[in-house]
């Protein structure tokens, strides 16, 4: 079974790949739902989410098909302003010690991200804002850790 390290550093590959840089789609596996797919070696990443503007979302990493962990998330825009482009700039930044969504904080022009988490990478649950000019316009809920059979 793979490291947790490796483990940690695929899964920042695998996100920098998929939604926040933008990569390719695969074909849905559910109505509506868009999945987004990186593998490396015995590991696989998939995202699947549902929505846009309102949103409900799952990744999971598995090795030679065993699931090993798995993050779920919902989120919604809540006032005019806010820009798709800001959060996956944020989300590019995800760090290594927090490798859930986006780093504790970054700013752009008058765009501040900010995600605050609890527990560790076995274990955690967390929430990420995004503000432009000081007025929240986005805001999402996150979940997740180990899975064990």
């Amino acid at each position: 079974m793979v490291g947790m390290m490796e483990l940690i550093d695929f899964l920042l590959e695998a996100k920098k790949a998929t939604y926040a840089g933008e990569g390719p789609e695969l074909s849905p596996s559910r109505p509506s739902s868009h999945d987004l797919e990186f593998t490396r070696g015995n590991l696989q990443y998939i995202d699947t989410y549902l929505g846009s503007e309102k949103f409900t979302g799952a990744e999971a990493i598995w090795e030679k098909d065993k699931p090993l962990w798995a993050m779920n998330y919902a989120g919604r825009v809540t006032a005019e302003g806010f820009s798709g482009d800001f959060l996956k700039e944020a989300l590019l930044h995800v760090p290594a010690d927090r490798p859930f969504r986006g780093p504790e904080q970054y700013s752009d022009g008058h765009f501040t991200y900010t995600c605050t988490v609890n527990g560790d990478f076995g274990w955690f649950n967390g929430v990420e804002e995004i503000r432009a000019g000081g007025m929240k316009v986005y805001e999402c809920m996150f979940h997740g850790g180990w899975i064990k059979e």
